[in-house]
């Protein structure tokens, strides 16, 4: 049976003619009990036959193409599974193929694991090169990669196309986007450090570039209403003319500082979190990264809100009222005391929540369309289309997250007030749209989104010059 499903094997290529045919000959083969359907039972001895069998391999296969969730695969959920899987495999070889001769040799995959973090031997390399080898050429073409792997969960695949990695190398100022994948290999090997150190330069750079709209983003969510209407370059005049261009800056000396810590405590939250919700040595799935990614920030934020505060109320003080951000934190602890330091939390920490999940959706589907339409020979988009992708998802999330940020400002520049006249958080909210209707909630989010692209560029520059600096460029 085993050199039958093979020679099936060789023979059913999802872009053939007679495709249909082969990969009905290869399920009849599969369906022992004839009754049209392939469980994971008959699944499993159809691997084993094939001296493929791997713990699991079936039931992920199953559960993979099993569309109606009857717990086996018909005919057309076979097919499409493979089809899928199959496209799958053939932008993992093209990416593998560095010399486009239509052949993996060892060296090339080699190279291809080195750029993954991932160091292996040249005679490890040969290794994996002769477990996928069947015609003892030392070289492995698309037929025997294809055989290797058709029938095997693509998850492992994932470690390999490493070029949809969704990189903390975005930075837009607000750090709020579920954390960074990195593999085993890289936190073993420190590359993770490295990474997390180049993208948390490239944050500061991109923010200290952007500090002026960000400012001016502050200072019309604050002081702007229909009674007193802030433009973009009037709001501009007024902070140039009370503290001189140097006051744009205002506040980025703290917004810079917070990266650092921010980024750390997500980082080991974010891998606490992981390790909780999933089960050992599983793959975490989409909800649950959402769910560990959601936690993480909220742990970050709630460790570094007062910070966050402090951001607030430098970037809209007034020239000689504070001496720098300690005199600021002294000033605030005296007459307002430590509750000051968490006004807003609440609004803050909802608004992780439709941030990190419209991002992460948004993202996940133009990867997803962008690999349906446009992905032939390579798993690979190109800069344009991962900066473009980030770009949008992180905007989409910004965008449903705005007016609790918008709260979340108002609330921290107004806890100066006495206890009484400080509102709560739907309190406020309801006053503004009161006052101001529901365009209200969205005051300042012109330079916000403004800043967007200068941000995501000068971060992705910087970020590539650190990579290369510190040794982890391609």
């Amino acid at each position: 049976m085993y050199q039958t499903l093979r020679t099936l094997l060789s023979n059913a290529r999802c872009w053939d003619a007679d495709s249909e045919r082969s990969y009905q000959d290869l399920f009849e083969r599969l369906d022992t009990n004839k009754d049209g359907k392939v469980d994971v039972a008959e699944l499993r001895e159809g691997l084993k036959a094939m001296g493929i069998f791997r713990q699991g391999a079936a039931q992920k296969i199953v559960s993979s193409g099993d569309q109606n969730k009857d717990g086996c695969l018909d005919f057309n959920e076979f097919t499409k599974y493979l089809k899928e899987h199959e496209k799958k495999l053939w932008l993992t070889f093209k990416s593998l193929d560095r010399n486009d001769d239509g052949r993996i040799d060892s060296s090339e995959i080699q190279q291809s694991l080195a750029e993954l973090g991932i160091d292996v031997s040249g005679e490890d390399a040969l290794k994996i090169l002769q477990s996928m080898d069947i015609d003892g050429t030392m070289m492995v073409d698309w037929n025997e990669w294809r055989e290797h792997f058709l029938l095997c969960p693509a998850h492992n695949l994932e470690e390999i196309i490493r070029y949809w990695k969704h990189s903390s190398v975005l930075d837009i100022g607000d750090s709020i986007a579920i954390p960074d994948e990195f593999t085993e290999e890289e936190k073993s090997t420190g590359g993770w450090w490295k990474q997390l150190v180049a993208g948390a330069v490239a944050g500061a750079v991109s923010r200290t570039g952007t500090a002026p709209l960000d400012r001016v983003k502050v200072f019309m969510q604050v002081h702007s209403s229909k009674t007193n209407r802030i433009s973009l370059l009037g709001g501009f005049k007024q902070m140039i003319v009370e503290g001189g261009v140097t006051s744009l800056w205002r506040g980025n000396g703290i917004n810079v500082l917070k990266i650092a810590p921010e980024t750390a405590i997500k980082f080991m939250a974010y891998e606490q979190y992981k390790r909780l919700l999933s089960s050992e040595g599983a793959k975490i799935e989409t909800h649950q990264r959402f769910l560990a990614g959601s936690l993480a920030g909220a742990t970050a934020q709630t460790a570094i809100y007062p910070m966050e505060v402090l951001k607030t109320r430098l970037t809209l003080r007034k020239t000689g009222q504070y001496a720098g951000m300690f005199d600021c934190a002294k000033k605030i602890l005296r007459k307002e005391g430590v509750k000051a330091f968490y006004k807003g939390y609440v609004p803050n920490l909802l608004g992780i929540l439709p941030y990190a999940g419209i991002d992460l959706a948004v993202y996940e589907t133009l990867k997803n369309t962008w690999l349906a339409h446009y992905a032939t020979d390579s798993a690979n988009p190109g800069v344009l289309v991962l900066l473009g992708c980030g770009t949008i998802s992180s905007t989409c999330g910004q965008l449903a997250s705005y007016p609790l940020a918008l709260v979340r400002t108002r609330m921290q520049a107004q806890a100066s007030l006495e206890p009484s006249n400080q509102p709560s958080m739907s309190s406020l909210m309801k006053k503004i749209v009161a006052k101001d209707g529901v365009f209200g909630l969205y005051r300042g989010i012109l330079p916000n989104f403004m800043k967007v692209i200068p941000a995501v560029s000068i971060s992705y520059v910087v970020y590539e010059y650190m990579k290369s600096g510190l040794g982890i460029s391609k």
